[in-house]
């Protein structure tokens, strides 16, 4: 196979391929693809609701087109799958975008194409999963009639500093000249450079252990505050003292969702325990990070009760459902944890998050988000979530929120200690 002027089809349209689809519509034609029509509605207007691009920078990707009609990518050499993939209620990897993907474009697949996988998988999927569905729907041959490749994802959503361009990319190929060429096709759009792995299961590999580091971390904070908490020593004053030091990691004690660092762990532990390895570091980290949600509602309900405040028909405000900050992206988020906990306790809870779409939260999480908090209405408030829009209110504004006895806990650390009734 030769790069040329070979066209590409990204399949999927989310946080990953739009970006994705935009770079790379700079400089050759693109097929963006995507199942949902309403999103391919959306973008041929120049929304994305993901707000991950501008309407500008949509208009800059000239070679780009959308569709949801697969026999348009008949003619497209290249294909990235960008498809997301998910854990089942067993914590178990859910392959099953992955595969319904590579069946599709195993069904159009020619002579000399590529398909390169961007999708976070344990070390093995592409080249034991993927490539024998690719095999089977086209009835061409692996590395001799096409090609693949594996290109880890890092986009970090809402992030507008580290954009796709300037972050950068691992690239890897199914024989040493697939991996070069890969990597070409990918320097095109990646000003920070690329790092050609020597192979895809290591380029796999390396993706999956960026976010299980990062979980592992963030984990050991956690559990630090849990124990200072019980200590009744504040966290932040601590994490601020150990921080004067050159090689203190600055991680913090927070809910830990998103589509990464919640998920990629246990993609890896699947392997591990495939090969007869229990890994235990990474999930024990995992069951800290999992319960952190529960004990802050728990936290919140306790002082609560310290206050006199009755749980039952008690009004709690939850100010944020997204999974980071300024973002509206909510998937496995760890806010819902909490919600749970507390309607399981009677109580009624308002949710408001400016930056999150009402139908998805509906649909998703059968959530009715508020379009703003009402003063004087609640027994506690929450800070889920460190949105700028919520760090621009005063202690006083988010303390007029409350009824005259209140509790206001703090998880984002976006209020002084002395103004929070509690935090982690």
């Amino acid at each position: 196979m030769q790069l040329g002027n070979s066209s590409i089809a990204i399949i999927g349209l989310g946080y990953v391929g739009l970006p994705l689809a935009v770079e790379f519509g700079k400089k050759r034609k693109v097929i963006g693809y995507d199942i949902s029509e309403i999103r391919i509605n959306e973008l041929k207007k120049g929304i994305d609701n993901t707000l991950e691009t501008s309407i500008a920078e949509l208009k800059n990707a000239t070679h780009l087109s959308f569709t949801k009609n697969l026999e348009d990518l008949n003619e497209c050499e290249i294909f990235i799958i960008t498809v997301p993939t998910p854990i089942n209620e067993n914590k178990k990897p859910d392959l099953s975008p992955l595969k319904k993907a590579s069946e599709m474009i195993g069904s159009i697949l020619q002579k000399g194409n590529l398909v390169i996988y961007e999708s976070t998988v344990y070390p093995g999927a592409t080249e034991e999963v993927c490539v024998p569905i690719l095999e089977e729907k086209s009835g061409l041959i692996f590395n001799k009639e096409f090609y693949c490749g594996y290109s880890p994802e890092r986009i970090n959503p809402g992030d507008k500093e580290h954009r796709i361009t300037n972050i950068k990319k691992v690239t890897s190929g199914s024989t040493p000249k697939i991996a070069k060429i890969v990597d070409e096709l990918y320097q095109e759009i990646i000003t920070e450079g690329t790092h050609m792995a020597k192979s895809i299961k290591v380029a796999e590999a390396a993706k999956v252990i960026e976010n299980t580091q990062r979980d592992v971390n963030i984990a050991l904070i956690n559990e630090l505050s849990l124990i200072f908490n019980a200590l009744d020593i504040d966290t932040e004053s601590v994490l601020e003292a150990a921080g004067t030091k050159w090689n203190f990691l600055p991680f913090k004690p927070g809910l830990v969702g998103g589509h990464c660092i919640g998920v990629d762990p246990y993609y890896l532990t699947h392997k591990a325990l495939e090969v007869g390895y229990n890994p235990e570091m990474i999930l024990a980290g995992r069951k800290i990070n999992d319960k952190m949600g529960f004990f802050i509602a728990d936290q919140v309900s306790n002082l609560m009760k310290e206050k006199g405040i009755n749980l039952n028909n008690s009004n709690v405000l939850i100010m944020g459902l997204a999974f980071k900050e300024n973002c509206p992206d909510i998937r496995n988020t760890k806010v819902v944890d909490m919600i749970k906990v507390f309607e399981d306790l009677k109580c009624n809870v308002d949710v408001y998050d400016p930056w999150v779409n009402q139908d998805v939260a509906l649909n998703e999480y059968d959530i009715k988000l508020i379009k703003e908090p009402i003063k004087g209405r609640y027994d506690a408030i929450v800070l889920a979530v460190a949105h700028d829009t919520f760090k621009d209110f005063t202690s006083n504004q988010i303390n007029a929120f409350g009824k005259d006895i209140h509790v206001i806990y703090d998880i984002k650390y976006l209020l002084s200690s002395e103004n929070v009734d509690g935090r982690l």
